[in-house]
Order: structure tokens, then C-alpha cells, then sequence
């Protein structure tokens, strides 16, 4: 027969497999558990048997075996789990990937009854319909203010009606209506309001970033700083390609209100006194694209060959920076 360990002996046993879990996992998730029953706690940690370890407890004795342990191995980081643990908590030791240890956890959602007293975690809207119940039952939906009629000799709701707000505390007459009409509104589990790894912390929304969300990120950034290197007259990586572009644009605008030429405002002077051969020039990078029909391509390509020989193979396009 298992001797039954004291008080004291359990605080122990909790301080040591608390350590040795800092010690052997750098990620953990810190789960908010209201409302979470023990059996649903206990299906949640069968759903993550394997890899990950759910951890409940004190929040007094979490932060004190934290602070105890951080000092005894040097490891100061561990401490930043201390401002973590506020409310009623519990901790998810992983070694797995932490977005698929959060969807796990999100699965395991039990309903709840609207009982008396419970901060609404969401709107409780009641929809129109039959209720089934009997016209001596009309006096709830009057203290509610909810239209009824009687049909088919049941109560029938006529219109939707917002029974419970959003952060409203649940009242004693419509946790009795929603008894009555057998409804279980709010839905609980434990929900990953933190994520530390290896000494960062940070918010769950940061798991549903996609690569996508990533890209869109990294550009936004590139263009601010291409913004401020240009506005500072700063060369970086990503404002050298526009400052080039700007340079050689200067330079061309010089070029043709002066006698001074390079070979790139030679051709673009050259278009400026005949704009035929820049519609031709055109016409070419069409036909080469594939965007031209074959009568229009015929056209063009006679046209292009009425041009001098030295005009006829040059296009557009990129060939001013050539």
C-alpha cells in the first residue's frame, strides 16, 4: 500500500519535477485555465501524451521554484517567465512545434451552461423559433423582453433577441432561459495567452503568421527603409537600385536640354525628333512578347522594315540602359 506523502513531502515533489522540467524543455506555453474541468484537463494532457507536459499549480509556488532555481543554476532567463504566471494559469512544457501544440489544445472545448455569475465570454443571442415549451412558461421571455407568441399551443420566439452581452455578468433569469431551452452558449478550454522560448516571450497571435504574412512583413520594412535612404540621401542595398535610376534620369534631362550626349540620349533624342521609330520600337517588344496577332504582326514587321537597317533591331524596353 502507496504511503501518503504529507503536505510538506508534496511541495518537494512538485519543486523537483518543476526544476527538472525548466531544465530539460526551452519551450513552454502558458495556458489561461478558467473554467476547465479536471476531467477535460485530463483528456488534454492524454491528447498531448507523448511530447509535451501540462503543468498546474500555485502560482505562489511557481514563481518561488522559479526564482529558487534561477539563482541555484545561473540560468536567469527562466525569469521571465515570473511576470507570466498571473491568474489561473497553467504551464505546457513542449519539444514539439508550438503552433500544432496550441491547435491540439484548442480542440479540446467542452460546452458550458450559462450559470449565474459567469462573466458572458462571448454574445448569447437567442434565435427565432419553437421553443417546445408550454404557454405557462411565457412569464421568462416577458421579464426578458423577448416577443412571443403561442403557436401549436408551444411558446414560438418571433424575432432574435441578444440575451447576453459580451462581459456581462450572467443573471439568474437567463441562465434559467437558456436551461429551459436546453442551450449551452459558452464553450471553455485552456487558452494559450503566452509563448516563451529559450528566454523570448511572446503573444499566440504570432503562430498564425504564415509565410506569406512574413514576405509581406520583410517588404513593408524594405520599402520604409528605401524610403528614409532616399529622403536622407543615404545609400543602402535597397535604395541603390532607385538612386541609380534617379541618377541616370538627371543625367539624361541634362543631356537633352544640353549639347552634352552619351549613347543612351543619343536614342532617346533620336525618338524625340522621329516618334515613329519609338511606336515601331514598340510594336517589336509586342511581337516579341506574343501579345500581337498575326495580321497586326505582319503590319509591324513591314513597317519595321522601312526603317534603316541600324534602327530596325533595337527596342525599347530596358536598351536605354544598355
Amino acid at each position: 500500500m502507496a504511503v501518503k506523502q504529507t503536505k510538506a513531502q508534496k511541495k518537494i515533489a512538485y519543486d523537483a519535477k518543476l526544476c527538472r522540467l525548466l531544465d530539460t524543455y526551452t519551450q513552454i506555453l502558458v495556458v489561461a485555465a478558467d473554467n476547465v474541468g479536471s476531467n477535460q484537463l485530463q483528456n488534454i494532457r492524454k491528447g498531448l501524451r507523448g511530447d509535451s507536459i501540462v503543468l498546474m499549480g500555485k502560482n505562489t509556488m511557481m514563481k518561488r521554484t522559479i526564482k529558487l532555481h534561477a539563482e541555484t543554476t545561473g540560468n536567469k532567463i527562466i525569469l521571465n517567465l515570473v511576470p507570466l504566471l498571473v491568474g489561473n494559469v497553467g504551464l505546457i512544457f513542449t519539444k514539439g512545434d508550438v503552433k500544432e501544440v496550441s491547435e491540439v489544445v484548442a480542440k479540446y472545448k467542452v460546452g458550458a451552461p450559462a450559470r449565474v455569475g459567469l462573466i458572458a465570454p462571448i454574445d448569447v443571442v437567442v434565435p427565432p423559433g419553437n421553443t417546445g415549451l408550454d404557454p405557462s412558461q411565457t412569464s421568462f421571455f416577458q421579464v426578458l423582453n423577448i416577443p412571443t407568441k403561442i403557436n401549436k399551443g408551444t411558446v414560438e420566439i418571433i424575432t432574435p433577441v441578444e440575451l447576453i452581452k459580451k462581459g456581462e455578468k450572467v443573471g439568474s433569469s437567463e441562465s434559467a432561459l437558456l436551461a429551459k431551452l436546453g442551450t449551452r452558449p459558452f464553450s471553455y478550454g485552456l487558452v494559450v495567452v503566452s509563448v516563451y522560448d529559450n528566454g523570448s516571450v511572446f503573444s499566440p497571435e504570432v503562430l498564425d503568421l504564415t509565410e506569406n504574412d512574413l514576405a509581406e512583413k520583410f517588404a513593408l520594412g524594405v520599402s520604409m527603409l528605401s524610403s528614409l535612404s532616399l529622403a536622407i540621401s543615404y545609400p543602402s542595398i535597397a535604395a541603390a537600385p532607385h538612386m541609380f535610376v534617379n541618377a541616370y534620369n538627371n543625367i539624361l534631362s541634362v543631356a537633352l536640354a544640353t549639347e552634352y550626349s552619351f549613347p543612351q540620349a543619343d536614342k532617346v533624342k533620336d525618338y524625340l525628333k522621329d516618334p515613329g521609330k519609338f511606336a515601331v520600337a514598340v510594336a517589336v517588344v509586342a511581337v516579341a512578347g506574343g501579345g500581337a496577332t498575326a495580321p497586326a504582326a505582319a503590319s509591324k514587321e513591314e513597317a519595321k522594315k522601312e526603317e534603316p537597317e541600324e534602327e530596325s533591331d533595337e527596342d525599347m524596353g530596358f536598351g536605354l540602359f544598355d
